[in-house]
């Protein structure tokens, strides 16, 4: 005997027990006698008044829908959810669900007012006896459902009662509900709002997503024994599963057809040929997050990170994350299909079988409006997804924002010489020329090197005369000699790098712009990078692959920086929208005239210096900068066209220090005594920039005034200190090292390209 059946036994006995609790309940016991047609919604008897108020238990937001991350193209790039469920109209439900569910659920439905006193009845007779049938009318079993909805939403899931549980109380004011209910809403809204929110199997909820996950087909496209089987789940989603008991399931559907036969819902034809038909499951488990998006699971991943860490979706994290997972957003991204398609190709063949578990990442900005168009790396966030690179942490991004929230990065990695443009830009932003000659045999920068700042002191030193200190090195033995800046940027020379800072008027001139143009910290919360410490002149500190590609697009946008976006626009359930980033610029942030300055020197990267190496070549307007750590195992090349900045990185994301090099490597079969930024990210930017451009601007860029430029070598700048050729090797005291390890040291081999 069921737990209503005990209890009202306990009251009295038979029957008569059963009238004396409703007796206690009055007014509702006379309602429940009252079929829908009879109920007028004019009376204003206090009683009734009681019975047709909606409840506030009842007037409540949907059930939990599924979130959708899609691209910019609408193409779906993942689905989250804590409900598998899709809410459909009735219009788009088969009438073969609709008559299969109230054949076997409720089949006077449209005859009684909420509350069937008939089935009560044959319920209790059932107990009495010993055995057990349902008294539920579809109206109750919907108002289970949304009260157990709501209860799951507030996280009070242990509270939730099943219609076999319910003690007295609990089965009256069911009862109350439900009268309550039939008085604002048709039959078929009810019908409706049922089959949307009815658990079928597992996780999955609601008619359209049962039909997808079962038969891999829309609800309104359900035949007979399909809405059948369908309809014989809600009794007992687990017990009746299909896939773990077929033999349960089909004995169920034909108890379902056998009782659409008997109210007429069928004729004897239409039952015989359905109950003669086979299960034929066309199973589509349904694929919950990030890890299984179709596309760009690193992306989509750094894309819920976003919204959970942003208060305008909810009050607390918890709030964002329950708004995720049951609000039914839709949520639409910038995501380019057609660039992010041939980067997660590239991205996936440049490192091949990769024992060594060498890690290789692009990422693309759209220079003037910030938008995020691809990102892509060569691991997966769950093992047998096609790399044995398995790895839940993007490469491409930050460790956190500036808060302190988690986004999913690594935290970066050591940029190299990429971080060289800044000190070039800072140089044409005092007006200097490219063609300015300056001392690149100079090698000693003593402890107290009279550098010009008027900010934080420089901290470091390279002078092989003082104990533990060497004097600054380049990556080869040909390139201590004057040279011009331009030669010593597009050859990537330390040492001309150092002659420059030390030319300038305001070596805080570095930082200026390095902050412009958004350069920062990928480990650190978004602390800017240090840059009056020497060593991180040279790229010691890390940072994340997509904030350099959007510095240099800010090159790109001749000095327009843009806020990186990654979210178009977040509409609720209902359509509405209720969020997304609109592209944050600012125009000037560098000077435009310094940005394409910046930009000329950097396309004899690609023509005449270290990029040279790089065998692809692009078909339109480019400029490009080559970096390396000093272990050869942190390697880039961040480029751009007028349209598109990548960021190409290849090397161990993870560990930047001397356990893992980058020399004397084989790497997709091929031998690297050691390997630099033009070997293997050179290639990878290349092959897939060359798939890339043709979509986007590709034109030619705007050239710089000549006086940044010049006409020929110039006269070699004044510096404050006279030339020191000497030689030696090592490390100096206060510069940086890369893979955030200590930024007080500098190991000996500093690689420039």
């Amino acid at each position: 005997m069921s737990r209503i059946g005990r209890e009202l036994a306990a009251v009295g006995s038979g029957f008569l027990a059963f009238l004396g609790v409703s007796a206690l309940c009055g007014v509702l016991v006379a309602a429940l006698m009252v079929p829908a047609a009879a109920v007028s919604g004019s009376v204003t008897d206090g009683s009734t008044q009681f019975l047709t108020s909606l409840p506030n238990e009842l007037q409540s937001p949907p059930p939990g829908q599924v979130t959708r991350v899609l691209a910019a193209d609408g193409s779906p790039i993942a689905t989250l959810f804590a409900q598998n469920r899709v809410d459909v109209p009735l219009s788009a439900m088969a009438p073969t669900i609709q008559k299969a569910i109230v054949a076997i659920e409720d089949y006077r439905f449209y005859e009684h007012g909420g509350v069937d006193p008939m089935g009560i009845l044959r319920a209790f007779v059932s107990d009495a006896g010993g055995g057990h049938q349902g008294a539920s009318t579809l109206t109750q079993q919907y108002v289970t459902n949304v009260l157990n909805a709501n209860l799951a939403a507030e996280g009070k899931g242990t509270d939730v009662v099943f219609n076999g549980q319910k003690s007295v109380g609990e089965k009256l004011r069911e009862m109350k509900l439900a009268i309550s209910l039939e008085q604002r809403m048709s039959k078929d809204k009810i019908l409706e709002g049922y089959l949307n929110i009815a658990p079928f199997s597992g996780n999955t909820y609601g008619i359209q997503a049962a039909s997808q996950y079962v038969f891999s087909t829309d609800a309104k496209n359900l035949n007979l024994p399909q809405a059948a089987l369908l309809a014989g789940l809600v009794n007992g989603p687990s017990y009746y599963d299909p896939t773990a008991h077929p033999a349960r399931a089909l004995a169920r559907r034909n108890l379902v057809l056998d009782a659409m036969l008997q109210h007429g819902a069928i004729d004897r034809a239409q039952h015989d040929a359905a109950v003669a038909t086979p299960l034929k499951l066309q199973l589509s488990p349904p694929r919950q997050g990030c890890q299984h998006a179709s596309q760009a699971a690193y992306f989509c991943d750094w894309v819920v990170h976003q919204i959970e860490n942003d208060p305008a979706y909810g009050a607390t994290t918890q709030d964002r994350i329950d708004r995720l997972l049951s609000g039914g957003l839709t949520i639409r991204t910038t995501l380019d299909p057609r660039l992010q398609a041939p980067a997660q190709k590239q991205a996936d063949a440049t490192t091949g079988a990769h024992e060594s578990k060498w890690g290789s990442s692009l990422v693309t900005v759209q220079p003037g409006t910030g938008k995020v168009l691809a990102m892509a790396q060569n691991s997966r966030q769950l093992a047998g997804q096609g790399s044995d690179l398995v790895s839940v942490y993007n490469f491409n991004v930050d460790a956190s924002d500036e808060s302190g929230n988690p986004l999913g990065g690594v935290g970066g990695m050591a940029p190299g010489s990429t971080m060289k443009p800044a000190t070039l830009a800072a140089w044409l932003s005092e007006g200097k020329a490219t063609n300015q000659v300056v001392d690149a045999s100079k090698r000693r920068y003593a402890p107290d090197y009279p550098w010009k700042t008027t900010c934080t002191p420089v901290k470091g030193f390279f002078d092989s005369s003082v104990s533990g200190s060497t004097d600054l090195q380049n990556d080869d033995d040909t390139h201590y000699r004057p040279m011009t800046v331009r030669e010593g940027i597009y050859n990537s020379i330390n040492t001309a790098t150092f002659a420059s800072l030390a030319g300038l008027k305001d070596v805080c001139d570095v930082q200026r712009v390095a902050d412009e143009i958004g350069l920062h910290r990928g480990n650190q919360a978004g602390d800017k990078i240090d840059l009056s410490t020497l060593g991180n002149i040279l790229g010691s500190q890390n940072v994340a692959p997509l904030v350099m590609a959007n510095a240099f697009a800010t090159f790109a946008a001749d000095g327009t920086y843009c806020t990186p976006i990654a979210i178009s626009e977040v509409d609720d359930a209902q359509g509405k929208r209720i969020g997304g980033q609109s592209p944050t610029c600012h125009a000037g942030a560098l000077d435009p005239d310094v940005a394409k300055g910046v930009t000329n020197v950097l396309q004899d990267v690609l023509t005449k210096g270290s990029g040279l190496l790089i065998p692809q070549k692009l078909s339109v307007p480019a400029a490009a900068k080559t970096g390396t750590n000093q272990f050869n195992n942190q390697t880039w090349v961040v480029g751009y066209t007028r349209g598109l900045a990548t960021a190409s990185f290849f090397g161990d994301p993870f560990n930047g220090g001397p356990s893992h090099p980058g020399q004397n490597v084989t790497i997709n079969g091929k031998f690297y005594p050691a390997v630099d930024g033009a070997y293997i990210a050179g290639p990878q930017w290349a092959s897939y920039m060359q798939k890339a451009v043709g979509l986007y601007d590709h034109g030619e860029f705007d050239a710089p005034p000549q006086r940044l430029i010049g006409d020929g070598p110039a006269s070699i700048t004044d510096q404050t200190a006279g030339t020191d050729a000497s030689g030696g090797t090592g490390s100096s005291g206060g510069t940086g090292s890369s893979g955030g390890t200590d930024p007080f040291t500098l190991p000996s081999a500093t690689p420039s390209p």
